[in-house]
């Protein structure tokens, strides 16, 4: 089995923090979004990740080298044409089985039994009380019969989380081939459900495996919310910790290198390597590597790398090497 992970987009919703890193570098709980995604993926036999890369995609390969072993191949995405259509870029490389996975999801659900899936494919769902601004999948005995983008109604509440798993891949290379020449679009994009739908409309069968977990991490709200979900379930090291004259309080991850002094730090922070954190309150941020924050409250914040932030209480998404003085 093949896997492929398209992240060519720009990041728009998480900007300034995507001026200078591709969404899916990120740090979320100590590690990028991307590495929580490829860490699901080290238990199963994955022959080979193909990332589909385009803005500032030399990051995503600088990082994948330095900190997995995947053989992994990198395809350019020039034009942002959709999902569909960075799939179809890797149509060359894609022979049978593969693993579709979109960086913006956070999932728990058991992968070591695709081998035994009796179906053309799964679709992975979750369960949502609004399913207005997802794709949803309509079930009925048991397959998949329509994908609906961004439904007007209530009626069908199992949102596509971003993860499917097909068992014949140039089937779906057809569809999405037969999804461009006639031109099926939504905002100028070529969407993944739609070529799915036409692979349903030509009998293929498909089904639905609900996850029991599903977290967002393409705004800031939502980034926040999957890191305090990480540090919860496994992330933290706040026991690990040695602040000088400090409160740590759990769950949080501190890199080793980071510098805690005279502050509070905790519940849900995250603070990467070579942080300073004097004189403040922290709680609910992510403070990424190498930023300085002092004389101050933050919450609910996200701070960018090299970032200097001083004085008073804020709630601030300040970006890379940014400088913010408040003063008293």
């Amino acid at each position: 089995m093949k896997a492929i992970i398209p992240l060519a987009g720009f990041g728009t919703r998480l900007r300034p923090q995507t001026y200078t890193k591709p969404k899916p570098l990120v740090n979320v709980a100590g590690k990028p979004v991307l590495g929580h995604i490829l860490d699901k993926l080290l238990d199963l036999e994955v022959e080979e990740i193909i990332f589909i890369v385009g803005y500032l995609g030399e990051q995503i390969e600088n990082y994948v080298e330095a900190h997995y072993q995947f053989s992994a191949r990198y395809v350019e995405q020039k034009e942002m044409l959709g999902q569909a259509h960075a799939i179809f870029l890797a149509r060359d490389f894609l022979p049978g089985r593969v693993l579709i996975i979109f960086v913006d999801t956070i999932f728990e659900t058991d992968l070591s039994h695709l081998d035994e899936v009796d179906a053309d494919g799964v679709i992975y769902v979750k369960e949502v009380e609004d399913p207005r601004r997802f794709g949803v999948a309509v079930v009925e005995e048991g397959r998949i019969t329509h994908l609906i983008e961004k439904p007007t109604s209530m009626e069908n509440n199992l949102a596509v989380i971003g993860l499917y798993y097909i068992k014949d891949m140039p089937w779906l290379m057809e569809a999405i081939d037969q999804l461009m020449e006639r031109g099926i679009t939504a905002d100028g994009e070529y969407y993944l459900v739609d070529a799915l739908q036409l692979m349903i409309n030509d009998g293929a069968r498909l089904i639905a495996q609900s996850v029991e977990v599903w977290k967002d991490c393409g705004k800031p709200e939502t980034v926040l919310e999957t890191n305090r979900y990480l540090l919860t379930h496994g992330h933290g090291n706040a026991e690990q910790i040695t602040a000088q004259d400090s409160l740590i309080i759990p769950p949080v991850h501190i890199d080793p290198t980071a510098r805690i002094i005279h502050s509070i730090v905790g519940p849900y922070v995250t603070i990467a390597p070579r942080c300073e954190v004097l004189n403040s309150v922290i709680r609910d941020s992510i403070i990424d590597e190498g930023a300085h924050i002092a004389d101050t409250m933050l919450e609910q914040s996200l701070i960018g790398k090299e970032a200097l932030v001083k004085g008073r209480y804020q709630k601030l998404n300040v970006g890379d090497s940014s400088s913010v003085d408040l003063g008293r």
